[in-house]
């Protein structure tokens, strides 16, 4: 009876543990977040103008907070743009 109950050993593989990402704000303390200029701004907006989450950029809280009112500051201005320029050509088209 023990015969039949042998264990089966299953190897399994190394679980997958993505190497942190580091706030590039506090990693480099020259870079401020300006909503005057946007060239700085656009890596943190989405490619259908959506600001991209904290996972996704590796920003920590205190600055995402801060990224977000002069993403926010800057569409306000026309600096950004709110959507994408195809879904606004297919709008006016």
């Amino acid at each position: 009876m023990t015969e039949a109950k042998e264990t089966k050993t299953k190897k399994s593989k190394p679980r997958y543990i993505p190497k942190r990402k580091v706030c590039a704000f506090c990693r480099d303390k020259s870079i401020a977040i300006d909503y005057k200029d946007p060239e700085k701004l656009r890596p943190y907006v989405a490619d259908r103008g959506k600001i991209a989450p904290r996972r996704k950029t590796g920003t920590c809280a205190k600055h995402q907070r801060l990224l977000a009112t002069a993403v926010k500051r800057a569409r306000h201005l026309a600096l950004l743009p709110h959507a994408p320029s195809h879904v606004r050509e297919a709008e006016a088209g």
